[in-house]
């Protein structure tokens, strides 16, 4: 038998040979950076976007910019607006006057107006993740409306409601149904809130404006970042970027660097043979066990705002009981989890990562379950059958099926037998029920990454309508998740950021502290390699390609590190 390491080598080497005789297979050389990534956009409208919208992030933004952005803290910052009031009014609502930059013109040349937004959330109200713009006062109707199939003028006039209003042609007001604190955090990177073209756009028809996406030609569709996009070539699965010398946000250039004028992604199942052979310039790491055998000189890491979790079935004997969920999560020890799986690791027995605004203080996380074996072992000398953990199978950058081997053995040393099972169908697993009613799964593992960089997006997956699985809605009567909803509520309403922190910090501790629902595990990160002569281009804490830094370096420095210029 072929020893793992080496089979892994021979795969490698197998690819690199395929790659160089590929002539004539779609990458031939071509000018400007070569990126590879896991997979093509679904659309270019990102008013419209779909249920699969993280593929389009890479070149949304790229190509656009929000209302806001984020700091090197994940913290608010200007981005298209200069400057906003938040004020709420009589009836409680949270109404936002963004006043926008002069400077900000689209690609042609156009200046950004207030209008663009309100054709855009408008178009936005209408796609198909319409329920992400749920929060504007109004939307509640519209979207009721289309839900039934009501007549187009009736959603069109309930449209002309909704909370976005042109004061005139740089001043934007929003209103919100009810006060929400996350609401800056989610324009700054949800791009269905980015503003539309509106010059280009009004007057078409359906069919017209899906072709104004679909076929990019003559410098269409518009842009505001510093790249826009060329060409979609969806047989070849390539989209070709190029410089737009009119954005408003140019990465900022050190003395010797330049502008990239042509960025390609592309998406390749042999990306990593081509990075080898220097056929591209970019390449995701998405296996954390080659990681283990091979550890690049021009590897980069990422820090995600994302979090990995062991999750329990809280309808299912003897895990339906909370003392004994926070003895498990007691008993793992973290550090021992990662230890060696990785280039670096972030072990962790909290929710909300730390570098996240609201996240906990050290004081405040000290109180959620943290090792204690010896304690773990008594508390668990009644749990007397196996229990079964259910994971993903395959390999990614997060090492599954190391740590879910750890798990079991952990477990093992407190007294509880565990089981493992790898599912291609993971999410149809974790929601299989029983003939008796119960989800049939004990344990699952699972990652969680943030949308926005804000609590709430790492809570909602536990609320009542959530995907969580874990069944805890039926605690105690549902008290306990009626108690967590409140809190989060009150987060999200409150008016400012020290309030909602308290509101979300008591709101983990019910999670991950009282009920011991999950039993958070560490932060992922995430690896990739770039070359050198490459500045700004890295992986954003989404876990999305981020090229809106990327600038050339000097020559010099490019022969320095042994490459060509």
């Amino acid at each position: 038998m072929v020893a793992p390491r080496a089979r892994l080598r021979w795969w490698w080497y197998l690819l690199a040979v395929w790659a160089a005789s590929c002539g004539p297979c779609g990458f031939q050389p071509e000018p400007g950076v070569k990126v590879v990534v896991p997979v093509m956009p679904t659309t270019l409208d990102w008013s419209h976007s779909d249920p699969d919208s993280w593929a389009n992030y890479p070149v949304m933004l790229a190509t656009q910019r929000g209302l806001t952005q984020l700091g090197l803290d994940h913290g608010v910052e200007p981005g298209l607006a200069e400057r906003w009031e938040r004020v709420t009014d009589g009836q409680g609502r949270d109404v936002y006057t963004f006043h926008l930059r002069r400077d900000v013109r689209w690609s042609n040349g156009a200046p950004l107006q207030a209008r663009d937004f309100v054709v855009g959330w408008r178009r936005a109200l209408q796609g198909r993740e319409r329920g992400e713009m749920a929060d504007l006062e109004g939307a509640s109707e519209a979207l009721a409306l289309q839900e039934r199939g009501a007549p187009e003028a009736e959603v069109r006039a309930a449209l002309e409601r909704v909370g976005v209003e042109a004061v005139d042609a740089h001043t934007l007001r929003v209103t919100l149904a009810r006060p929400r604190s996350y609401f800056l955090a989610r324009v700054a990177n949800v791009y269905l809130f980015y503003p539309a073209p509106s010059a280009d756009l009004e007057g078409k028809s359906d069919e017209e404006v899906r072709d104004y996406f679909d076929r990019p030609r003559e410098g269409r569709p518009l842009a505001l970042g510093p790249y826009r996009v060329e060409r979609w070539d969806r047989a070849g699965e390539r989209v070709r970027l190029v410089h737009n010398p009119a954005s408003a946000f140019p990465p900022r250039m050190a003395e010797g660097e330049t502008p990239v004028p042509v960025i390609t992604l592309m998406k390749s199942e042999i990306g990593p043979a081509l990075y080898e052979r220097e056929r591209v310039d970019f390449v995701f790491v998405d296996s954390a066990a080659a990681l283990r055998i091979h550890r690049p000189d021009d590897l980069r890491r990422e820090p995600l705002l994302s979090t990995y979790f062991l999750a329990f079935n809280t309808e299912k004997a003897p895990l339906d009981r909370p003392e004994v969920r926070r003895a498990l999560s007691r008993a793992l020890d973290r550090e021992a989890l990662l230890a060696g799986l990785l280039p670096a690791a972030r072990p962790s027995h909290v929710l909300l990562p730390p570098e996240l605004p609201g996240a906990a203080t050290p004081e405040q996380a000290a109180r959620l379950p943290r090792y204690a074996p010896e304690q773990a072992r008594a508390e668990l000398a009644g749990v007397e059958r196996p229990l079964r953990l259910v994971y993903r199978s395959g390999d990614g950058f997060v090492p599954e099926v190391a740590i879910a081997e750890r798990v079991a053995a952990q477990l093992a040393r407190v007294g509880v037998r565990v089981v493992l099972e790898a599912r291609s169908d993971f999410s149809a697993e974790i929601a299989r029920r029983s003939a008796q009613g119960p989800r049939t799964y004990d344990l699952y593992l699972r990652r969680l990454g943030a949308d926005y960089a804000h609590p709430n997006t790492f809570f909602t997956l536990f609320e009542r309508e959530g995907n969580h699985q874990t069944g805890w809605e039926t605690q105690a009567g549902g008290e306990p998740l009626a108690r967590f909803e409140r809190l989060l509520e009150a987060g999200d309403s409150a008016p400012d950021a020290a309030t909602a922190q308290a509101s979300y910090v008591q709101a983990q501790e019910v999670l991950v502290g009282e009920q011991a629902v999950i039993a958070p595990l560490y932060h992922p990160d995430r690896y990739y390699r770039a070359r050198s002569r490459l500045r700004g281009l890295d992986v954003d804490p989404f876990n999305f390609l981020a090229l809106r830094a990327l600038r050339l370096g000097a020559a010099s420095d490019a022969l320095r590190a042994g490459e060509s210029p």
